[in-house]
Order: C-alpha cells, then structure tokens, then sequence
C-alpha cells in the first residue's frame, strides 16, 4: 500500500498498534478541513507493527494528549517536503480537559464549568488521578 508523502503538514509516527483510532478521535481530526490517513498495522522493524497518522496542513496536535495514550510516539514537522522538527513524547503532568472523572460524586462531574484536571501520580505504572477527589483515572492502553 502506498500513501503519498505530504509537503506541508504532521506525522505522527510509532503510535502502538491499535492505538492510532483513538488518537485520531481524541484529537479530533474528523474536524480537520485537510487530508488526513491513518494508516494501521504499518510493517515496523523496531515495533513489529505500528500506526501512523499523516495530516497535509499544519495542525496544533494537543502534546498531552499523545503523551497519554501513547508517550513513545514520535512527531515529525514536515515543511516543503523535508522533516524540520523531531518532537520526541514524554508523560505529561498534568491533563486537562482530556478524559472525564468517573467518580459521579465529584465536583467536576456536577459542576459543568469546572475543567477536568488529572494529575499524574504513579509515572511509572502510568497513573493519573482527579485533582478534585483523587480518582484513578481509566487507563490508556
């Protein structure tokens, strides 16, 4: 399968196989005006298999979100053609507006204006919990 290179846009490379239909939900890019291929499964030497999202437009990609489902992500800044910016993905600290508390007892649950903030609490077993009540958040993988 071929897919075309883009002149002018985003890569985001070495998503876990499986994870790239989240991704492309969660960063809303239906919403995009531009071309945009999700390519799953994608043959990897250093994965096995991996997906990868191309996007033909400059896009602000939302860094915390990718760093949530997926830290080992890559995303490449592609300008007239050449790669200009490796971005490289770690845990981010804090989320915010990116999953919702489950607890229904939680203020940000019954107060619609209160944003969603999770902190991350345990990096190394991934773990974030509401600011608010402290929750567990649902995991990623």
């Amino acid at each position: 399968m071929n897919i075309d290179s883009i002149k002018n846009g985003i890569v985001i490379d070495h998503i876990t196989a499986g994870k790239g239909m989240q991704l492309y939900k969660l960063l809303r890019l239906d919403e995009l005006d531009c071309s945009v291929a999700l390519i799953k499964n994608a043959a990897s030497r250093k994965m096995g298999k991996k997906d990868i999202i191309k996007i033909d437009a400059e896009f602000s990609v939302n860094m915390d979100i990718l760093g949530y489902v997926d830290p080992d992500v890559t995303v490449d800044i592609i300008r007239d053609g050449n790669l200009v910016e490796k971005k490289e993905l770690t845990l981010p600290e804090r989320l915010t507006n990116v999953i919702r508390c489950k607890n229904p007892r939680c203020i940000s649950s019954t107060e619609q204006e209160l944003p969603h903030v999770f902190l991350l609490s345990d990096p190394a077993k991934r773990v974030y919990r509401c600011m608010y009540c402290e929750t567990k958040a649902g995991s990623a993988r």
